[in-house]
């Protein structure tokens, strides 16, 4: 039995994804003619209460073409130490749109409102930067799935409105943080000037992200994708596999929070534990002593056993639960952990 922790990207389409894969309606994207794109983003607009929406090939992408929206070379985006945008994707930030990151020292991704008002630049003080956008990330990946208190969000949001700044929300597991709360994308809609959502990640796609937005900040999109090189001709096969899953495969995220905590659980029993996190979605993130064990060792243990995890640096590791992550993968991986403490 293979069993891969190492992200919820891993998955492969279910049955019923790809069925509607192979019997979608398609045209050429680039010319705006795929009728399935065209429903995939419509659809997510309606979700949200947003006016506009674009189908991407990936998150990386419709983050950098938000940046881009919201700054000129040379700006400065606030974000926290933590975020993706800073530390996963490339150092698109700077080459894609000359732009800085002033990063801020939050608690597990989430910053406070008076820490971003604290990062902005004085707008006249021309020596420094312009800050011009603030990103949010919800889920936050590196803080272990972690899910932002909204009225923190709101009080951003003022943060935002007073100083003129852009308002980006990478939500990549976004769809994890609302059904874990029980939370309405369309507060999201209201609140944000734009928002990126990773088809590819909890829902199970093969491929594909959408930025949605205000349809002033769409239009410009659209170009901005170009220039990236985003364009596919008849993506309507990947756009349907977002509609099925939208349809299909949101609410079971659920199942996959439940095995995550179990997971953590079984981890914390162990003596040579430092540390797991806490677990409020899909992700676990922990520590070992490294007394005991080196974290190269613990991976090598559980890759003999066919458990693929991920190391994080630091010292930290990572599992993270997916709708192909069975429950008797589950039920097995529970007792695998439990018998290192043996080893």
């Amino acid at each position: 039995m293979e069993i891969n922790l190492i992200s919820d990207t891993v998955t492969k389409p279910s049955p019923g994804m790809l069925k509607a894969m192979m019997t979608a309606k398609v045209g050429d994207d680039v010319f705006k003619a795929d009728p399935s794109v065209n429903a995939l983003e419509e659809k997510v607009a309606t979700l949200f209460g947003m006016e506009a929406a674009l189908f991407f090939p990936s998150g990386t992408m419709t983050n950098q073409t938000a940046i881009k929206l919201h700054t000129n070379p040379g700006d400065q985006l606030i974000c926290d130490k933590y975020a993706h945008v800073y530390n996963y994707e490339g150092g698109g930030v700077s080459f894609n749109s000359g732009v800085s990151c002033k990063l801020v020292d939050g608690e597990r991704g989430m910053m406070k409102a008076s820490q971003v008002e604290a990062a902005i630049n004085p707008p006249d003080f021309y020596h420094s930067p312009l800050t011009s956008l603030v990103c949010i990330e919800n889920t936050t990946n590196k803080g272990g799935g972690a899910c932002w208190d909204f009225e923190e969000l709101i009080a951003i949001r003022k943060v935002c409105d007073a100083y003129g700044l852009g308002y980006h929300l990478d939500g990549a597991r976004l769809w994890n943080a609302l059904v874990a709360k029980g939370e309405d994308p369309k507060t999201y809609g209201a609140l944000f000037d734009t928002i990126s959502v990773c088809l590819s990640k909890g829902l199970g796609c093969p491929v594909g992200s959408v930025l949605v937005g205000k349809k002033k900040y769409l239009d410009n999109a659209l170009r901005i994708r170009k220039i990236l090189g985003g364009g596919m001709r008849q993506a309507g096969f990947l756009a349907a596999a977002g509609i099925y899953a939208l349809d299909h495969q949101f609410e079971r995220l659920a199942e996959d929070h439940l095995k995550a905590i179990e997971l953590g659980k079984q981890l914390e029993k162990l003596s040579f534990v430092k540390k797991v996190e806490p677990i409020e979605t899909n992700i676990i993130i922990f520590e070992i002593n490294e007394e005991k064990w080196t974290t190269d060792e613990f991976l090598e243990a559980l890759s003999k056993k066919n458990i693929q995890i991920i190391g994080m640096g630091q010292g930290k590791l990572r599992m993270v639960t997916h709708m192909d992550y069975t429950g008797d993968m589950h039920t097995h991986t529970l007792k695998i952990i439990a018998s290192l403490e043996g080893l």
